[in-house]
């Protein structure tokens, strides 16, 4: 489920300053352990995390790497260690149009047949491996928010600023929600025109409709799943003005929700190592589709 320290923590800072350092010499980056545990059924082995792992780029990309040159940042949603740090992600941030808890732990699959609820956060983890490794496969230098190699966060005022600092073509934060029962479907929220306070969207609310119009179609066509069939009256896309990661960027952003993970049908997917590849395939090509123009 979407939600939404002035100071950007170890390893927003990592990320960026392997940006920094691929700008000037090659072979300058920084890498980070993921935490264990956060991995969900049936999920891609991944070697210590990377923040940021910066391709090399070329004045005209080649073919198979349509994004050298791009950077792309992937927002995890919430954190698998959110639930230890109730007092903290409960503290208020400024989202520009109100005050906001920093975070939320997400949401989870039912407990069935003797098997532990899959959680939101060990889910979006998952899907951002995937599709950093694919957006890299093209060309791309990704900066992942988070990789679970921090205790808790970061709040969503902080992931808005890692995505600014990175000066992204593109970012894409990645959820599952928790409707209810029989709602189904995956759908892509995009902001709404917003300007009090800090945010101040207008410049982004066009790119970002065209980046979660290519999102929509890239994830219907890869994962044969249908877009919601409880909001967005059958679009795919949800506008929305009360989430501070989208109200605060000032890059082109959306959130993902993949699926319903309270509905036992959609749980069955989102629960699938297979059908996750998939979804991850489905939001690359959109971000491909959405750079090339």
């Amino acid at each position: 489920m979407p939600y939404d320290h002035a100071n950007l923590l170890p390893a927003a800072r990592a990320a960026l300053a392997a940006l920094v350092c691929s700008a000037a010499l090659a072979g300058c980056g920084a890498a980070s352990e993921a935490a264990q545990g956060s991995r969900g059924p049936g999920a891609a082995a991944t070697p210590s995390a990377t923040a940021t792992r910066t391709p090399s780029a070329t004045a005209t990309p080649p073919a198979d790497r349509p994004l050298a040159g791009r950077t792309v940042v992937v927002d995890p949603g919430h954190n698998p260690g959110n639930f230890r740090h109730t007092r903290e992600i409960n503290e208020k941030v400024d989202i520009g149009t109100a005050r906001k808890e920093c975070d939320t732990t997400g949401t989870a699959t039912d407990a069935t047949g003797g098997a532990a609820p899959y959680t939101e956060a060990a889910f979006t983890l998952d899907v951002s491996h995937r599709l950093r490794d694919l957006l890299e496969a093209r060309g791309a230098t990704v900066v992942l928010t988070h990789d679970a190699d921090r205790p808790y966060g970061p709040c969503i005022d902080e992931r808005a600023r890692i995505g600014n600092a990175a000066k992204a073509d593109a970012v894409v934060s990645v959820h599952a929600d928790g409707s209810a029962k029989g709602n189904r479907g995956f759908h892509v929220i995009v902001p709404a025109k917003v300007k009090e306070g800090a945010a101040d969207t207008g410049p982004i609310v066009a790119p970002s409709r065209a980046l979660g119009e290519r999102i929509v179609a890239g994830f219907r066509r890869a994962t044969g799943t249908s877009p919601a069939n409880y909001l967005g009256g059958g679009t795919g896309l949800d506008v929305r003005s009360d989430l501070g990661g989208l109200n605060l960027s000032t890059a082109p952003k959306v959130f993902v929700e993949c699926g319903n993970m309270r509905d036992p049908k959609d749980a069955a997917l989102l629960t699938s190592g297979a059908w996750r590849q998939k979804a991850a395939r489905g939001i690359a090509d959109g971000i491909v589709t959405y750079l090339q123009g």
